[in-house]
């Protein structure tokens, strides 16, 4: 797309209103232009001075505003992106019924690029049948609605049905800017198991060896696999405080040894694993009682012993009929050069060593890789194709792993 990306930015009436301010805030920082289409019922919870003052243009919730430019139809024929936020129980039934009765839903049915709704209601709303066989419709046509996420609802209720974090939810659309249309469902009712973060094994009450993986990429690729359909178990190792992904199932794991039983234990009746987690390949072979002081003279050596290596583990079960023998399982290789082979060279033959069927490869370094935004790198699959992955946000990098899995998927 030439120029700023075009945002329409829509707001229905429920208490999660307020945090579509963020996302306005996150779109507009980050260059996109944004016009917000409140519901009368968003004004409600958020007043329009606050929209405006966000996203420098004016806020109309009718028709009868602005007609000599038919804002109803020329919204959605020059977005790139209807985003509503939050999509409520209403929204989500108007939408699907096709009605045209304010500015926002007449803008739903003249747009012709992306649509991406995220749902916030309590539980109960979410999970009616006549919610349900909505959701269904609008996904039907094209329409991308997001799992919501579990949490604090209004008052003292818990549940399914909080909105998704105003990160996750700009992340999701700058993808969707990127593709130019909708995520397919193509994962629907598939079993994903993804392993993400840097384990953590102790030396003492206070130090640990680890390693410098945030878990940016593998919670892009859970969070994608949810949005295409699937029922994602992550298993995360220690993360820089990420929020954790609308639509998974959340196990934590410090150490390497934690991480190794959790994953095990998801693969079970898995239909596909991903280890994107960086897990340590040594830990002490006991931790300290007490902190180590710096005043002591000698202190002991540092004893280590090898971890165990959780994917090649899992290639073997799957061998030994441990695990489902059409199992698709995905390797991550963080590699650097030296001076006896390349990146991709030490990378071929890890995935010779491995026997996985896909292996993503990413060479890391300053700047490379680990706790950035983006990510670039190589797909290589166990049938010797090869392919690189060109530099794009983390979320760009799942699809490409995703799109490579459907392929290899018995179903």
């Amino acid at each position: 797309m030439s120029g700023r990306p075009r945002v329409v930015l829509g707001v229905g009436g429920g208490i999660a209103a307020y945090k579509a301010c963020e996302v306005l805030r996150r779109l507009t920082e980050s260059g996109h232009h944004v016009r917000v289409v409140p519901t009368e019922a968003a004004l409600r919870f958020v007043g329009a001075a606050t929209f405006e003052a966000l996203s420098g243009n004016k806020v109309h919730t009718g028709v009868f505003s602005d007609v000599p430019e038919v804002p109803h139809v020329r919204l959605g024929q020059e977005a790139d992106l209807v985003l509503v936020v939050p999509a409520t129980a209403d929204l989500l039934a108007r939408a699907a019924h096709g009605m045209a009765d304010d500015l926002l839903t007449g803008t739903l049915l003249t747009a012709r690029c992306p649509v991406l709704m995220v749902p916030a209601m309590h539980t109960e709303m979410w999970e009616h049948p006549a919610t349900r066989a909505n959701v269904a419709t609008l996904r039907e046509r094209g329409t991308v609605v997001t799992e919501p996420a579990s949490g604090r609802l209004t008052g003292a209720d818990t549940g399914k049905g909080r909105l998704a974090d105003p990160a996750e939810i700009v992340d999701l659309a700058r993808l969707l800017l990127h593709r130019g249309d909708a995520l397919p469902r193509d994962l629907d009712g598939v079993r994903v198991v993804v392993s993400a973060g840097g384990t953590r094994e102790p030396l003492d009450p206070v130090r640990y060896l680890g390693n410098r993986s945030s878990g940016k990429q593998g919670y892009a690729l859970a969070r994608t696999a949810a949005q295409r359909g699937a029922h994602v178990t992550l298993v995360s190792a220690h993360t820089l405080a990420l929020p954790e992904p609308a639509g998974v199932d959340l196990v934590r794991a410090g150490t390497a040894l934690q991480l190794r039983d959790a994953v095990h234990a998801a693969a079970e009746h898995a239909d596909v694993v991903v280890m994107a987690a960086a897990v340590a390949d040594f830990r002490p072979v006991a931790a300290a009682e007490y902190k180590i002081k710096k005043t002591e003279r000698d202190p002991d050596p540092v004893a280590l012993t090898r971890n165990p290596d959780v994917l090649a583990e899992l290639v073997t079960a799957r061998g030994n009929g441990k695990l489902p023998a059409d199992q698709v399982i995905v390797g991550f290789a963080a590699e650097t050069g030296d001076s006896g082979a390349d990146v991709l060279d030490h990378a071929r033959a890890k995935l010779r060593r491995k026997g996985c069927d896909l292996l993503v490869v990413n060479a890391v370094g300053e700047g490379k890789a680990f706790e950035t935004e983006d990510n670039a790198g190589w797909l290589l699959a166990a049938s010797g194709a090869e392919r690189p992955i060109a530099l794009g946000s983390k979320a760009q990098l799942a699809t490409e792993v995703w799109d490579a899995v459907v392929g290899l998927l018995k179903r």
